[in-house]
């Protein structure tokens, strides 16, 4: 779970995000708390804490005078859409910069993904007319 080169402050925030977008920390349940995150982690209760404002921060969480840390309502979405756009950054483009270097057209380049789909699908046991399995 540790990544050394990444702020372990930032690796609680992803792993709380994660739980959001994956539905078993869902919006307007409780959150866990810096205590419990730095209990569960074993780690300082101020780097559990960076992380957790970090999410405040970003709208993601909410603090609740006396209750604790919630999932806001919309967090979900936000972060799905946050996600979906460094997804098509860090990949999509890259991808169309490298096609259009190669001369493939549209077409090609959603021939060359569809067929990766039905490989990945086959070797990790998935439907292959579908990447959601």
């Amino acid at each position: 779970m540790i990544d050394e080169a990444k702020p372990l402050f930032a690796q609680i925030a992803e792993q709380v995000e994660d739980s959001i977008i994956n539905g078993t920390l869902p919006e307007m349940s409780r959150a866990p708390s810096t205590n419990e995150l730095s209990s569960f982690y074993s780690i300082n209760p101020a780097t559990a804490a960076k992380g957790v404002n970090q999410l405040v921060a970003k709208g993601v969480l909410e603090k609740r005078r006396g209750i604790g840390m919630f999932v806001k309502e919309g967090a979900r979405t936000l972060l799905i859409n946050e996600y979906r756009t460094a997804f098509s950054d860090n990949f999509i483009a890259p991808l169309l910069t490298e096609a259009n270097r190669l001369g493939l057209e549209r077409d090609d380049v959603i021939t060359l993904i569809a067929e990766r789909s039905k490989e990945f699908g086959s070797s990790h046991g998935l439907d292959p007319t579908t990447t959601k399995g």
